[in-house]
């Protein structure tokens, strides 16, 4: 009969063995679930279609008159990626599958009707590459809605609730922005707390301004949402933008377990690593003077990361003031009151108040310009010299970019770290076409500061250029 001593090795060998058989297993469903979620947000219709494919085919017959004879020119399947362009819709990552087109910013089912989806806002490219989770700068809610608009006129069809809508709820007001505080606002409003329709209410108090999106490889690390950090992150609280009209609460309390999936799959995101040359040198530097000046807000990051999730006060941080003013406290009242804060005690931590914005985690920065809630400032080196951020700024095109003045044509600047762009003193005049318009922007217009964030100013020019080489290693 063996000895106890004998037996505790054993023993212990064991339940090594069972934890990282359970560990494994663990990871295997978490990877499941992740593709489960991923497969649910590119194929799965949660909101009603908004175009079928002919009508998408016959849009650029109401493009302006240069794209228009273009297109003309052209054939199917380039008059598609013509448009692909024009609309700010990309492909998939690699090794993910698309949705008939190509695309996947819209759900494309059997029949042809097309449905956005969250990707439309929350996946986009960079320097030439389609990464995950990465915020679709292009993204051009307006021009594409006043397109359809549009073209149904064109073609003799019947202008729809969200046609007429579009004309007097703006969907964003630069290419890449989205009014999507507003959006959730307004589709709250007229539900109770359980989720029924009250369309008796009077019109609730809108102050339309444009958001940038927020990369989502730093959901995994935030226990708050939003850019003022006000709710606290659940499964629930990714749900609030398919209250339209169509979908009740029983459909909330059926798709929950989607997105439970759904969830999973963010949470398995990782920030991309920077694909071009970095000084590691002048890095090393870069990262002591971080870690001295930035880390307090915004976290360390390595083999022993931080995040610590701080709302900096509005006096301090002094960026746009818009967005933290257009959610009132009633609003978030009524979000704390609602089924998406319901469960778990999750009401309590419904901060009603915040004060300020919510200082974000910084890996893969590098990839996630332009920068600041509203997506004002290009670059990171515009956050680092405040007083150099430029007053309107457009994206750069082959045509309209020296060569020298940037190292690639895929409209990513390397020196800079962000968008590539051409700056002017103001935007272009009132006849300008709107899906022109949109190319641009305007720092000088309603919510679309460019200022605050001034820390950088403790530094010198060459501590700048070292920090910005570090950022790039995050």
């Amino acid at each position: 009969m063996r000895s106890i001593a004998t037996l505790v090795p054993l023993l212990s060998l064991l339940l090594a063995l069972a934890f990282a058989v359970d560990s494994a297993v663990g990871e295997t469903e978490a990877a499941s679930s992740a593709q489960r979620g991923y497969e649910l947000l590119t194929t799965k219709a949660y909101l009603p279609p908004r175009l079928n494919q002919a009508l998408f085919d016959q849009l650029w017959k109401s493009w302006e008159p240069v794209p228009r004879e273009s297109a003309a020119k052209a054939s199917e399947a380039e008059r598609m990626q013509m448009a692909f362009h024009r609309y700010g819709f990309t492909s998939p990552p690699a090794g993910k599958p698309a949705a008939d087109g190509g695309q996947v910013q819209y759900v494309v089912d059997q029949r042809g009707n097309w449905t956005m989806n969250c990707m439309a806002c929350h996946q986009g490219e960079v320097a030439g590459r389609v990464i995950p989770g990465v915020p679709n700068t292009r993204f051009a809610m307006q021009t594409f809605s006043e397109d359809i608009r549009q073209t149904r006129l064109l073609l003799d069809q019947r202008l729809r609730g969200e046609d007429l809508g579009s004309m007097i709820f703006p969907m964003g007001g630069s290419n890449g922005t989205t009014n999507a505080v507003m959006f959730g606002v307004v589709l709250k409003h007229y539900r109770d707390a359980d989720l029924n329709l009250r369309p008796d209410r009077s019109k609730p108090q809108l102050t339309h301004h444009d958001m940038d999106a927020p990369a989502w490889w730093h959901f995994k690390k935030k226990t708050r949402l939003y850019a003022d950090g006000f709710a606290p992150k659940s499964v629930r609280a990714l749900m609030p933008f398919l209250l339209v009209e169509q979908n009740g609460p029983e459909q909330f309390r059926q798709w929950e377990a989607d997105f439970e999936h759904i969830y999973t799959y963010l949470e398995s995101l990782e920030a991309p690593a920077y694909p071009f040359e970095i000084d590691r040198r002048l890095a090393g530097v870069g990262e002591a003077l971080f870690v001295n000046h930035c880390a307090d807000c915004h976290g360390t990051y390595g083999t022993e990361e931080t995040y610590p999730e701080k709302i900096i006060p509005l006096a301090k941080i002094g960026t746009d003031p818009v967005r933290l003013r257009a959610l009132t406290v009633e609003n978030r009242r009524d979000y704390a009151a609602s089924w998406f804060a319901a469960k778990d005690a999750e009401q309590d931590a419904v901060v009603v108040d915040p004060g300020g914005y919510l200082a974000p985690p910084l890996d893969g920065v590098w990839a996630s310009a332009p920068y600041f809630h509203n997506g004002s400032v290009p670059t990171l080196w515009h956050v680092l010299y405040p007083d150099e951020r430029p007053k309107v700024w457009r994206r750069s095109t082959d045509e309209e970019q020296p060569k020298s003045e940037f190292d690639q044509r895929d409209g990513y600047d390397r020196t800079r770290v962000g968008l590539a762009v051409r700056a002017f003193e103001r935007g272009p005049g009132l006849l300008t076409a709107g899906s022109v318009k949109r190319q641009y922007f305007d720092t000088t217009k309603f919510g679309k500061s460019a200022a605050g964030h001034t820390f950088p100013d403790e530094l010198n020019d060459e501590e700048k250029r070292a920090v910005l080489e570090y950022l790039k290693t995050l």
